[in-house]
């Protein structure tokens, strides 16, 4: 061996030590850190995510969840790290594969007389720096709906953030009396300004306010001894919301493991008649990698909110939302718990491409508005359905996932339907 060959290996050894050694070791500088193969993502927005900073100290450990971070991003498929050496100090360069971020977005699902499909175009990555967009329409056995999202998670290099909302939404509400269930065209209009906190990269709080309208409008399809009151409603609200999610999933490529929390605490001001509501949510996903093709996912939701006697109570039993195959919003209350399970096993994985198939069984209970807390353990108002399905995923576009599941209710089989969706349940 040559002196020159001697000593690149003794700089070797070196920079493993360092890189590896305790941490009483002395630290490797940051030279320089760059992103190859980027055309859209901008330099300055990953830079602001991640925890190596350029001139200062780092350690293995650190890039490592330096990496983790980049691999989360929705604009990002593939991430990967090298490093160039000079000395004590170190070029950090990050390998970058982008992934298609705009893309539309299609919903459908139903069951016999009850269907619904939803149409528009969402953006993960806006303007290259992670911003959220989304534009959409939608059907509900044939009333007209949309909404106009727009989300900023950091405003410049700031640890703020904001995001608007326009929504109007359109559906054929069953409402539930003593007497009967009368069916109501239901009308909601909305617009949301929220302020974002971001505590650090896994956790932000929120805090929102809404001004929204509601109308409802009584259906007579038949004559009937009993006629609910109201028969037409408008209500004019603002509502006041605090959230706080705690963000600790992990995303390679179509894998996910980790957990989310979400805390959403809201407040309903109604103008009419000068009366205050309040709601509880809490809601935690959880995910299991149990081998290189299973991947576990769960889900558990519980929600309370005031206990008016009212059929205009705010959870619903819905089947896009909650419980697959169920019906469009089949039952009202006050309380919720629900509970989703659903094993995935990957059936097909080539570089672009995979599939998964499913299996899933959804639950839930609910209070029944002005009941008790028991009504939870009241085995009437318990639904679960079983099912199972299909996942046909393209990698190369964030979120392109067509999803399609049957699912069957484990005490009435005769009450069942499809959900059609792009993107996981949940």
């Amino acid at each position: 061996m040559n002196s020159t060959h001697f000593q690149f290996t003794i700089v070797l050894l070196l920079i493993s030590s360092l890189l590896c050694g305790q941490e009483n070791t002395a630290p490797l500088i940051l030279n320089e850190i760059t992103f190859l193969g980027l055309t859209k993502t901008k330099v300055i927005y990953l830079k602001e995510l991640i925890f190596s900073k350029e001139k200062q100290p780092t350690t293995l450990s650190a890039i490592e969840k330096d990496l983790q971070i980049l691999k989360n991003t929705p604009g990002l498929k593939n991430v990967e790290f090298k490093l160039d050496t000079i000395d004590r100090e170190i070029g950090l360069n990050f390998l970058l594969e982008e992934r298609i971020t705009a893309l539309p977005s299609v919903n459908l699902g139903g069951i016999k007389d009850n269907f619904w499909f939803s149409l528009g175009y969402v953006e993960n990555n806006f303007q290259g720096i992670g911003d959220f967009l989304l534009a959409y329409y939608q059907n509900n056995d044939g009333r007209h709906s949309g909404q106009l999202y727009y989300r900023k998670n950091r405003i410049g290099n700031s640890q703020y953030g904001m995001s608007f909302s326009l929504n109007k939404w359109a559906s054929i509400e069953p409402l539930f009396f003593r007497e009967g269930t009368f069916d109501y065209l239901y009308d909601f209009t909305s617009f949301t300004v929220t302020g974002i906190r971001n505590i650090n990269q896994r956790g932000n709080v929120e805090i929102g306010l809404n001004y929204f309208v509601e109308k409802y409008s009584l259906i007579v399809d038949d004559i009937s001894e009993f006629i609910p009151s109201p028969t037409k409603l408008t209500q004019p609200k603002l509502l006041n919301s605090v959230k706080l999610t705690w963000n600790r999933l992990d995303y390679d490529l179509f894998y996910l493991k980790g957990h989310q929390s979400t805390l959403n605490f809201q407040s309903v001001f109604t103008f009419e008649d000068k009366s205050l509501f309040t709601s509880f949510a809490f809601e935690d996903k959880l995910f299991f990698l149990l081998n290189n093709k299973l991947n576990l996912a769960t889900r558990f939701r519980f929600a309370i909110a005031t206990n008016n006697e009212s059929p205009f109570a705010p959870f619903v039993v819905d089947s896009h939302i909650n419980i697959r195959g169920v019906g469009n919003r089949i039952d009202r209350g006050t309380a919720q718990i629900i509970l989703n399970l659903e094993l995935r096993y990957t059936t097909f994985q080539k570089k672009n491409w995979g599939s998964q198939l499913i299996v899933f069984t959804d639950s839930g209970t609910w209070r029944n508005p002005g009941g008790a807390l028991s009504d939870l353990f009241d085995t009437s108002e318990f639904r679960q359905f079983v099912g199972g399905g299909v996942r046909l995923i393209y990698q190369k576009v964030f979120g392109a996932v067509i999803r399609l599941d049957y699912g069957i209710d484990a005490y009435n089989p005769k009450q069942r339907g499809v959900v059609l969706g792009l993107g996981q349940y949940f």
